[in-house]
């Protein structure tokens, strides 16, 4: 069985990528997750690092999280790519969909790290994207938008046929939010061994983006209350 890592943000299109490759036969040993110099964002949508953790943890696959700048970056996430590949891991999982710099930016990565590229929702419909997410069964919240295109009012909500719904009569956003419109956290799912509970967040506004907060969350055992 081949050993893979998953680029990951946290959000939904990484981890229908992480579900549809371990469906496909890979094993998912890591979670990848670049994170702020000081330790305590996410790089890709600006989370708190610990939240990213619990997450982890209701998944029950261990999160590795390496510090960078944003010049530095690229230089790092080959580094790791080099660790990785020295633990026998030969793959790479991501959730990119149409965003040519990116593929060719991961292509080129992994080859310099060894790594073999696995980009399941590559090309595929984004609405088709997003109804299969739904129908999976995985839930997700907004916790970021872009402040020029959505408003603060569409933190926290969740991911669900009434959101996409809202989202089809809107000029400038992509289903998925592949321009980075907007980002999710995924809560809970048919990955997930217990789900996430947002308990207490806040909403800020920073460098032209919106952010919800999480203040305090819990696990919860599946389909507890």
């Amino acid at each position: 069985m081949e050993l893979a890592f998953t680029s990951w943000s946290g959000g939904k299109d990484c981890c229908q990528a992480f579900y549809r490759a371990v469906a496909k036969g890979l094993q998912v040993r890591y979670l990848l997750n670049m994170v702020t110099e000081d330790g305590e964002r996410s790089w890709s949508h600006g989370i708190a690092a610990k939240w990213l953790k619990m997450q982890a943890q209701a998944m029950g696959i261990p999160l590795l999280q390496r510090q960078t700048s944003g010049a530095n970056y690229t230089a790092e996430f080959k580094n790791t790519l080099l660790t990785l590949k020295q633990e026998g891991i030969t793959a790479g999982i991501f959730g990119d969909i149409d965003f040519e710099p990116h593929r060719e930016w991961i292509t080129k990565v992994c080859a310099e790290g060894g790594i073999i590229p696995h980009l399941p929702l590559w090309g595929e419909d984004q609405n088709q994207i997003l109804r299969n997410f739904i129908g999976l069964g995985f839930k997700a919240i907004v916790v970021a938008t872009r402040a020029d295109l959505l408003g603060e009012e569409w933190l926290g909500r969740k991911v669900d046929s009434e959101f996409v719904a809202d989202l089809v009569p809107l000029k400038n956003i992509t289903p998925c939010g592949e321009a980075g419109e907007y980002h999710t956290l995924v809560i809970d799912g048919p990955l997930f061994q217990k789900r996430m509970e947002i308990l207490q967040t806040s909403k800020v506004l920073r460098n032209g983006h919106w952010f919800l907060e999480i203040v305090a969350a819990e696990l919860k055992a599946k389909g507890g209350s």
